[in-house]
C-alpha cells in the first residue's frame, strides 16, 4: 500500500531498471516494477521506462498486466517511434511519456525537434521530452521548445548527466547555465545517467565525478527563487549535504518546480539517500 511521500520528491525516480549499468532482464525489471508499485515508497516511483525497440519488437507480449503506464525511451529514431506507441493498446499498456533524443552531440538540433514536435502535435496530450546534447544549437533548442509548449503541446527538455564518458559529464556551470535556461523559459525537463547519489561524489572505479541528484533537487530550488547561474552552479559543486537539507527547508509539502525527474536502474539506491537525508520517512510499512 502506498504512504504519502511529501510533494517535493513525488514521482523524483523513473524505473530504468533495464538499462545500465542496472541491465535486468525485462522479467525481472517487470516483476520488481509490481513490488515498487505496491511498496509503501510508490509515490516516489515514476513510470518503468522501456526502449521503443523493445516494444516493437514484440518482447512485451505475454508479460505485461493491462494498465500498465510505460515511459516510451526512442532509441530506435524518431520515425520508427509510431510503430512502438501502436503495439501498446492492444496489450493494454499506456505510454505516460516519452522521450528521444533529437540529436547527436555536435548535430543541429533543429531538425530532429521539429521531427519530434510533429509526432506531438499527433498524441494526445502525452507528455514528450526531447533530449538535447549540451553543445552547439542548445539555447535554440530550447526556446523552439519553450515556443512549442507556449502553443499548448506538452514538449519538453532532457539532458545527459553521465554516461560512459567523460565529456558526457556536464560541468557544474554548464548543468547550472542550463538550469536557469530552462528557469528562463518556464521549460520543465528530465535528467537522465550519472545520477546515482543525493550528494555529489566520485565514482571509484571510473574516477568520473557524479552529479548528486540532491544537488540537483537545492540547486533547482534556489534557481527557481531566481539564484544566479553562479550561485546555482555552488550548490551544484557541494559535497556536504548539510546545505542540500538546508535548500529543502519548508519545501516538503510544495511540488517541485522545473525538474520532473531523473531514471534509476536502481530505486533502493535513491531511496536510501532520500531517508538518510530526511526528505522520506522510512519508518512507513507496507
Amino acid at each position: 500500500m502506498s504512504t504519502q511521500l511529501p510533494a517535493l520528491v513525488t514521482g523524483l525516480v523513473d524505473d530504468a531498471a533495464v538499462f545500465p549499468p542496472g541491465s535486468a532482464s525485462l522479467p525481472d525489471a517487470l516483476a520488481a516494477h509490481r513490488q515498487h508499485r505496491a511498496a509503501w515508497y510508490a509515490d516516489l516511483v515514476g513510470p518503468l521506462l522501456l526502449p521503443a525497440s523493445t516494444v516493437a519488437a514484440g518482447e512485451l507480449d505475454g508479460l505485461v498486466d493491462p494498465g500498465l503506464a510505460i515511459g516510451l525511451i526512442g532509441d530506435t529514431g524518431l520515425d520508427r517511434l509510431p510503430l512502438a506507441l501502436s503495439c501498446l493498446p492492444p496489450l493494454g499498456v499506456t505510454a505516460r511519456q516519452i522521450e528521444a533524443p533529437v540529436a547527436r552531440r555536435g548535430e543541429d538540433p533543429q531538425p530532429g525537434l521539429a521531427e519530434l514536435v510533429t509526432l506531438t502535435e499527433r498524441l494526445d496530450g502525452v507528455p514528450v521530452y526531447a533530449e538535447i546534447p549540451l553543445t552547439f544549437g542548445l539555447m535554440g533548442a530550447l526556446d523552439a521548445l519553450a515556443e512549442a509548449r507556449a502553443g499548448g503541446l506538452p514538449v519538453a527538455a532532457k539532458f545527459r548527466t553521465g554516461g560512459l564518458a567523460a565529456e558526457l559529464f556536464p560541468t557544474p556551470a554548464e548543468l547550472a547555465a542550463v538550469i536557469c535556461a530552462c528557469r528562463d523559459r518556464r521549460l520543465p525537463f528530465k535528467l537522465t545517467a550519472g545520477l546515482h547519489h543525493a550528494v555529489r561524489q566520485v565514482d571509484p572505479e571510473t574516477g568520473f565525478t557524479h552529479h548528486g541528484f540532491g544537488n540537483v533537487l537545492a540547486a533547482t530550488l534556489a534557481a527557481a527563487d531566481g539564484a544566479t547561474v553562479e550561485t546555482v552552479a555552488d550548490l551544484l559543486t557541494v559535497r556536504d549535504e548539510r546545505p542540500l537539507v538546508q535548500g529543502t527547508e519548508g519545501r516538503h509539502d510544495s511540488a517541485r518546480p522545473l525538474w520532473v525527474g531523473f531514471g534509476s536502474c536502481s530505486i533502493s539506491e535513491p531511496l536510501t539517500d532520500l531517508i538518510r537525508l530526511g526528505l522520506v520517512n522510512g519508518g512507513f510499512e507496507a
